[in-house]
């Protein structure tokens, strides 16, 4: 081995222990890894930056904006709402959300769309009873395996297609059919279908009855007042359909029409304007006022819209002028707050009349809906002490999710049926999201994860320096001689050697990284890359032995109550199910 892929060696066991450290960022661990190669000439300072003009890194960058899209005008959060309902069983549950999530998770990165989808199963544990240590590591896997099956799925399919472009363009490789949107699918479909399945089967027995349902709003009981809005998804289903019978974590105790209080019986079947209030935990409340259909039944005009608005916990001033008034009375004249009255609570128990009725007295402790005047008007805290913010709650967004949806599809389809290029079809659909008004320029900017980005590109720049220094091919050759030069060998000491990689350092710098070892390995047996480029591919996305394996794990962890054990207990077993298909696959598939 020459000196040059000594000094490569070194300086990448250098870059993973650093990375293993978690002492520094991770952009800045692979900036300061390209400044030392192109230091030391380990490869041309316009090979080792490639990576910022490479296509499948534009890409990625274009995409974050869809994906935004998709998120702030609440087209998943709509569909999900639709599709999971209120499941009676763990099963179903895991039916109902690991199988249109793994579809979804095809299209769409998978960070935003397990941010997305965190609430929305919170939500079904609260208002099922359903233990959330059962489905939330299932969300986090089946969202990975999900994106194995199109190259749009995540960002290391784009950047593998990319370099596997240009190493053909330049000769590195020898010609192959150009990697499309839908190649992935044959060995990716099947893998995540034997993920769920493995996870409803097995996964779920695996893990604990542990979950952190609680969101930390505080002991208080309130009583809280909603009406219907008319024209929402809850119109026409009946009580019980829209999950408000569950005594578990909230009592539905009043039902009225046009005035008249009604027994709240399951069957009742809503219609618009009807009110409901209910006694509720103070964690429990903020579920209710995030149920899209829902709205606060006190309130004054607010020139603001609802997506914008927070929730805050508030105690009554003596210097209010509201005490001794009804909250039906409310609001005030000359009042300078906008806000809702979502609940109310005396003593921390709730009140027992009508919240209507409810006179108002110092000390009394609410949750309001409000918008940022409200910290300004409030800012010497006159009529409102110990404002409390509930982060981590927001009223959902779908004035634009149909527009969101159809941009989303008709980049699919531009890009599946080679209409026009995949970073093209990526381009125009965040642009069209920001003239629709589905994105603002600032949310846009803001949506693009720049920290990643100068890691993949920088990934991406680190292959030239493991190809040019000769270090891929030394490894290659060690994969091949214990292989015994069988090619199937290789590909499996290709998956296996990325599966390693991904779970203790980025997907991306593990796909990137075995690419060079893959390319010399393909030109060494003299057989097709394609099929290592696709378990490239899906090594790169089977993070799931370590919980810091993949941003989605550590998202799911508080919520799921787990643990480091946790994720090796079920990670393990699933990756070697999902590798044995995989494996099985490729060559059947791709030819070999």
């Amino acid at each position: 081995m020459t000196a040059a892929a000594w000094t490569t060696l070194a300086l990448l066991i250098g870059m993973f222990l650093f990375l293993v450290w978690n002492k520094f960022p991770i952009w800045l661990v692979f900036i300061t890894t390209i400044t030392v190669a192109m230091t030391l000439k380990l490869a041309p300072a316009a090979a080792l930056l490639k990576g910022y003009s490479n296509t499948g890194v534009i890409t990625v960058a274009a995409l974050y904006p869809v994906a935004a899209g998709m998120y702030s005008t609440g087209a998943i959060s709509l569909l999900s709402e639709r599709l999971i309902g209120l499941p009676k069983s763990i099963i179903t549950a895991q039916l109902k959300i690991y199988v249109p999530v793994s579809l979804a998770s095809a299209f769409l990165y998978n960070t935003p769309l397990v941010a997305m989808m965190i609430p929305a199963v919170r939500d079904v544990t609260r208002r099922t009873g359903l233990n959330g240590s059962k489905l939330f590591m299932g969300l986090s896997f089946v969202t990975l395996l999900g994106g194995t099956i199109t190259l749009l799925g995540t960002s290391v399919n784009l950047i593998i297609a990319g370099l596997t472009n240009d190493a053909v363009a330049s000769g590195a490789l020898a010609p192959i059919k150009t990697i499309t949107l839908f190649d992935p699918l044959w060995i990716g479909l099947p893998a995540t279908l034997t993920g769920v399945v493995f996870m409803i089967l097995i996964g779920s027995r695996l893990l604990p009855d542990r979950s952190k349902t609680r969101t930390g709003v505080g002991t208080r009981t309130y009583r809280a007042e909603f009406r219907i809005q008319s024209g929402s998804r809850l119109v026409g289903s009946t009580l019980d359909q829209a999950g408000f019978t569950n005594p578990t974590h909230f009592t539905l105790v009043s039902f009225s029409r046009n005035g008249s209080s009604i027994e709240p019986k399951a069957d009742i079947k809503l219609k618009a304007d009807d009110r409901l209030t209910f006694v509720t935990p103070a964690d429990s409340l903020p579920g209710l006022w995030t149920t899209i259909g829902l709205v606060p039944a006190y309130a004054t005009s607010m020139n603001s819209a609802r997506h914008e608005h927070q929730l805050v916990e508030v105690v009554l001033s003596a210097r209010s002028p509201a005490i001794g008034h009804r909250v039906g009375d409310l609001p005030l004249p000359d009042s300078p707050y906008e806000l809702m009255l979502v609940g109310v609570s005396r003593y921390g128990e709730a009140p027992h009349e009508p919240m209507k009725e409810f006179r108002l007295e110092a000390g009394d402790a609410g949750v309001v809906e409000v918008n940022d005047a409200f910290f300004y008007e409030n800012r010497r805290e006159k009529d409102f002490i110990m404002s409390k913010r509930l982060e981590g709650f927001r009223v959902q967004r779908i004035d634009r999710a149909v527009i969101a949806l159809l941009i989303t599809i008709v980049m699919v389809v531009l890009a599946a049926t080679r209409m026009t290029s995949m970073l093209n079809a990526a381009l125009l659909a965040s642009l069209t999201m920001l003239l629709t008004g589905c994105l603002t320029v600032d949310r846009l900017w803001r949506s693009v994860d720049w920290q990643t980005i100068v890691v993949i590109g920088a990934a991406v720049g680190l292959e030239s320096a493991v190809t040019g220094s000769g270090l891929a091919k030394y490894i290659a050759d060690i994969f091949a001689s214990i292989g015994g030069g069988s090619p199937r060998m290789a590909l499996a000491a290709v998956y296996l050697g990325t599966v390693v990689l991904t779970n203790v350092i980025s997907n991306v710098a593990a796909g990137v990284l075995m690419f060079s070892v893959a390319v010399s390995l393909a030109n060494g047996l003299g057989v097709s890359f394609f099929p290592f480029a696709m378990v490239l591919m899906s090594g790169a996305s089977t993070a799931f032995i370590n919980p810091a394996g993949f941003q989605t794990n550590l998202m799911v962890q508080e919520p799921g109550g787990y643990i480091f054990s946790d994720y090796a207990r079920v990670g393990i077993p699933l990756t070697a199910v999902v590798g044995l298909v995989v494996l099985l696959l490729a060559p059947i598939m791709y030819g070999l």
